[in-house]
């Protein structure tokens, strides 16, 4: 007989706790819960109850559950926990889930769309769970149960993170079980404890009045009807252990050494065991009163793991099909197994310790003869075995006494999860065959998990272990396959902006490559190489015209051999590189990257292809459509990082048009997630355009917080210090009227840009530096002609100030005319950069009126009404101040001026002269205007003369019929 708790014994404040959480959950104030204990102490019973209460209150509940097979399989108990909600419930159809739903594919395969899958990294793919568990607890709270993560792949491990650090604001319960049993698991749940984003609730035995409660409970016995012999056997050999008290409880009912009787339970002397002998022993003779096929089933299944799949139990005990399903409704009715809800076909043992106790009661040979039994007949499926089934085959072969033969299994099945991009469980796997491998074939499994650490991040242990590859000799087929390992860790320290380690590992490629490499390991150097001249510590200006060669002769190799990424990554150096030649020349590359990358159906790089396009578009125009096209692309494939990208390139833009809204929206949308997902460029990038947009406003002390974040976050250190200086910090000081601080902050970004290639033109060094220089005498044409001459200066915001500088030169140079067209044509070029605009009239007007050229009245009073109207007012003051040395009238921004429309507030009309400008609509006389503003006529003819010279009308006839015209105006507006 099968003898359970109906209850759950001894654990109030656990389940109060989880109560608690439940409730939390339901508010939006959500958060984590790990259960840690030993097998069979009552996680699974606590996790059951708490999903139990939330299907009560309607509340979604997602389950899921590693394997303890020993089998890595990425996100297996996420998988589950999706499948057991939306199996029934089908695919969720939010809009604000549109975004996450190709990198949620990872996790249900029937979301995938047709066409190539953009691979989700990890924390992609954590950031979606936590929007469609924030979508799904919207009305009542979410609870998420993950059982068993000891058994955890390090995938789904680090997804239980992220989570677990981004609950507190959102309606979702999260709640862990795993046991006290070293690895990442455990480190994870109590790092989480530590930072008081989960809370760990250990738990210990049951004491003897609970035990006794329990047996109570399991049997339906009234309090006190357990006999003392019972209850003492029992609480002797469990140990409190809950689910052993269940076992030695039926033990003793089936034996008949407990049983009922017409005066209630009776338990006969008899002798007893220790723990776990006596549970294994238990077992045992259970066992031995089923069936021999039944117990051979138990048995060969137990071996496999305490979950198994119907088929593969068929291969191996080799049962026809009728007779397999007979034994399995045998052991099912035994209560030793039970259907598992992941799948049809698999089947799992009601608790881990039953097939552990089923393993422990066979002898030592007998052990690994059922496991050597169940290797050959998996080895028979040859090339249709599945990666589950080899790595089951590894875990056979080391049951069996085969080391090597389970080490060359698990080197197998990393190498091709490598290969699929999974990443952190291929190194699982080989770091596992790493320790099984005979020493003569080592290195090759210790190449291969250096390749798999470096990609799954865990940098500073693939750069150990790739250190300490023993030579080989070079121009042989193994030290190619050496060199291959040493450049993909290379490749990845370049991504992880680790220099001088990516050359370590280049150079060590090279010597087992020798001074010829052969043509597509040649390219993939190259890319490397070409990658490193761009990090800071690079070769500098000089070294990029080499790697630019290099990197065009690499694209072309890898085309021809067949290598379409390594073409796709030199496609995208080119791309950067030959911006020095313009950026046609670059769109052209990022073109060829674009084809290549369709023509393969890769879709990371494709995307990379167009969010750099579209990037260029925007720096070349101002125009940001292509780039906004290229975020809902990468949006609808799932490209969360990617999105982030494009995401601090639009809010840049926004900054520069002057859509101030915009920009605060896309930073504030962006830029806490680019950090909880580490993408650490895009971060950066968001930041500054954070920074940048307070400065463009003129907001000292928001831009300088940004700025403290920025440089925390590392942009100090990065390739983004031209924009900081030139961008943010010198238009800031331009803002404040601090023209020294300006020229300061422009000479530092262009010292720093000599030292090493920019990848950034927006900086100041191909615009706004020669316009200043242009102002204070510094620089001269020849100078100016050489920056008109740069690559820099196709780009829009650039040819505005240049544009500028031209005039300043030939105002100064006697060409009146040329000065006042190149100012036309330089403003219409910057149509979109309405702050560049207005502070580029405000800059060169002083010029015009010094020089006696141009209009710089006009172009002050536009100047001011903007800054004024910014609340920018050191620069409206200046303007103010400069009209006046001009011998013009300053606005005296008096109440109502902001009434007064745009075209007469710039013509210089105040607030008084707009009250008589109003009523000139109706044509009335001085006396009546003076009448209705109680002013004298006398004023109002002072008022009618301002009004004539400053809209240009020669008489009152035509001034009363433009303020005619202007009220029909508003009345249509």
């Amino acid at each position: 007989m099968r003898a359970t708790s109906s209850v759950i014994v001894g654990r109030d404040s656990e389940s109060a706790l989880l109560a608690k959480g439940l409730a939390a959950a339901g508010r939006s104030s959500g958060g984590a819960v790990f259960l840690v204990g030993e097998a069979g102490i009552g996680k699974s019973r606590l996790a059951s109850q708490c999903a139990f209460d939330a299907y009560a209150r309607e509340v979604p509940v997602l389950r899921g559950r590693a394997t303890s097979t020993g089998l890595v399989v990425p996100y297996r108990p996420l998988m589950e926990a999706l499948s057991s909600r939306f199996r029934a419930a089908g695919t969720p159809e939010e809009p604000e889930l549109e975004p996450f739903r190709p990198a949620l594919s990872a996790l249900v395969p029937e979301w995938r769309r047709h066409g190539p899958e953009f691979p989700a990294s990890v924390v992609e793919l954590a950031e979606a769970l936590l929007r469609l568990l924030s979508v799904l607890g919207r009305e009542r709270g979410c609870v998420m149960v993950l059982e068993d993560l000891h058994d955890s792949d390090t995938e789904t491990i680090a997804v239980v993170e992220y989570v677990a650090d981004n609950l507190a604001d959102l309606p979702v319960l999260l709640l862990g079980t795993l046991r006290p049993e070293p690895g990442p698991a455990l480190d994870v749940t109590r790092a989480a404890a530590g930072r008081q984003t989960a809370t760990v609730l250990e738990l210990g035995p049951l004491d003897d009045t609970q035990v006794h409660r329990m047996a109570e409970a399991c049997l339906n016995a009234a309090p006190g009807e357990v006999p003392a012999e019972a209850h003492r056997r029992i609480a002797r050999r469990a140990g409190g252990n809950p689910y052993l008290v269940e076992v030695l409880l039926a033990d003793l009912v089936d034996s008949g050494t407990l049983h009922r009787t017409d005066g209630g339970w009776r338990c006969e002397d008899g002798p007893d065991g220790g723990v776990p002998t006596g549970v294994v022993r238990s077992w045992a003779a259970r066992l031995d009163r089923l069936d021999p096929p039944v117990r051979e089933l138990l048995l060969t299944s137990a071996t496999l793991g305490s979950t198994f799949q119907v088929p593969l139990l068929q291969t191996v005990l080799g049962y026809e099909e009728r007779a397999l399903f007979a034994h399995l409704r045998a052991a099912t009715e035994a209560g030793i197994i039970a259907p598992d809800g992941a799948a049809p076909d698999r089947y799992a043992f009601r608790h881990a310790l039953t097939a552990e106790a089923l393993t422990a009661a066979l002898l030592p040979a007998e052990r690994a003869a059922t496991a050597r039994r169940a290797a050959d007949a998996l080895e028979e499926l040859g090339p249709a075995m599945s990666e589950d089934a080899r790595q089951l085959l590894a875990t056979l072969r080391l049951a069996a006494g085969d080391a090597a033969a389970a080490g060359a299994h698990l080197a197998e099945a990393g190498r091709r999860m490598l290969g699929q991009g999974a990443a952190g469980s291929a190194a699982v796997l080989l770091e596992r065959a790493h320790g099984l491998t005979p020493d003569a074939r080592r290195p090759e499994v210790a190449a291969s998990l250096a390749v798999a650490l470096a990609e799954a991040g865990r940098l500073a242990e693939a750069f150990t272990l790739a250190a300490g590859l023993p030579p080989v000799p070079p121009g042989t087929p193994a030290a190619a396959e050496r060199a291959d390992a040493h450049i993909r860790v290379a490749w990845a320290a370049v991504m992880g902006e680790h220099p001088e380690e990516a050359g370590r590992r280049v150079r060590a490629a090279r010597a087992l490559l020798g001074p010829a490499p052969p043509p597509a390991q040649q390219a993939a150097l190259a890319v490397v190489e070409g990658h490193l001249v761009l990090l800071p510590g690079g070769a500098g200006e000089e070294g990029t015209a080499d790697a630019a060669e290099a990197a065009r002769r690499a694209a072309a190799v890898a085309e021809e051999h067949g290598l379409p990424v390594v073409a796709c990554q030199a496609w995208q150096l080119l791309g950067l590189l030959s911006r020095d030649q313009g950026f046609d020349e670059a769109d052209a590359c990022l073109e060829r990257m674009l084809a290549v990358s369709e023509r393969h159906q890769l879709a990371a790089w494709r995307m990379e292809a167009l969010v750099r396009l579209g990037a260029n578009a925007f720096l070349r125009t101002g125009d940001a459509t292509r780039l906004a096209a290229a975020r809902t692309a990468a949006g609808e494939l799932g490209a969360l990082a990617l999105t982030q990208t494009v995401d601090g390139l639009i809010a840049m833009n926004a900054v520069l048009c002057g859509d101030w809204e915009k920009a605060r929206a896309t930073v504030d949308r962006s830029v806490d997630a680019a950090a909880r997902v580490r993408n650490l460029s895009a971060h950066r990038y968001l930041l500054l355009a954070d920074a940048t947009l307070a400065a463009h406003q003129g907001r000292r002390r928001e831009r300088d917080a940004a700025l403290l974040r920025f440089r925390r976050a590392g942009g100090e250190d990065s390739l983004l210090v031209p924009l900081q200086r030139g961008l943010c910090l010198a238009v800031g000081a331009l803002l404040d009227e601090d023209r020294p601080g300006a020229l300061d902050h422009l000479e530092a970004a262009v010292a720093w840009e000599r030292e090493r290639p920019s990848l950034y033109f927006l900086g100041g060094r191909w615009g706004l530096l020669p316009l200043l220089r242009a102002l204070d005498g510094t620089g001269d044409t020849a100078d100016h002609r050489a920056a008109l001459a740069s690559h820099g200066a196709q780009l829009a915001w650039n040819k505005l100030f240049l544009g500028m500088a031209d005039a300043v030169h030939r105002g100064r140079g006697g060409d009146a005319a040329g000065a006042a067209e190149a100012v036309r044509s330089a403003l219409r070029t910057g149509e979109a950069f309405p702050l560049a605009r207005h502070l580029a009239l405000r800059l060169v007007a002083e010029a015009a009126v010094a020089d006696g050229w141009g209009e710089p009245v006009t172009w002050l009073r536009t100047a001011e009404e903007f800054f004024h109207a910014a609340a920018v007012q050191p620069v409206a003051s200046a303007c103010r101040a400069a009209l006046r040395r001009a011998g013009a009238s300053a606005p005296q921004r008096r109440d109502g001026r902001d009434r007064i429309p745009a075209p007469l507030r710039t013509s210089g009309v105040t607030p008084r002269e707009y009250e008589v400008f109003v009523l000139l609509a109706d044509r009335p006389g001085n006396q009546q205007i003076a009448r209705h503003l109680s002013i004298s006529p006398r004023t109002v003819e002072k008022h009618m003369a301002s009004l004539l010279a400053k809209t240009g009308r020669q008489d009152r006839t035509a001034l009363c019929e433009f303020a005619a015209e202007c009220a029909s105006a508003a009345v249509r507006r």
